[in-house]
């Protein structure tokens, strides 16, 4: 077997921020579908979730490149 196990664990540390991103946007959807007037106070909360979860996903792309070969 040949390869980099590297690429593997990048590929399964992505699988979290990525569910974390999908539950992020369902649970801002379903909030405005249940309340549309709070839809202005629950934007900036989502976007910063989303920022964060996918700061994770960056993170683990830079340590993908800095590990050694």
């Amino acid at each position: 077997m040949t390869g980099n196990l590297n690429l593997v664990g990048y590929g399964l540390a992505a699988i979290g921020p990525a569910i974390a991103v999908g539950l992020i946007f369902a649970a801002y959807i379903n909030g405005v579908a249940r309340q549309p007037e709070a839809g202005n106070m629950l934007r900036p909360i989502a976007i910063l979730g989303f920022a964060l979860a996918e700061a994770l996903a960056i993170f683990g792309l830079v340590l993908f490149f800095i590990s050694p070969k």
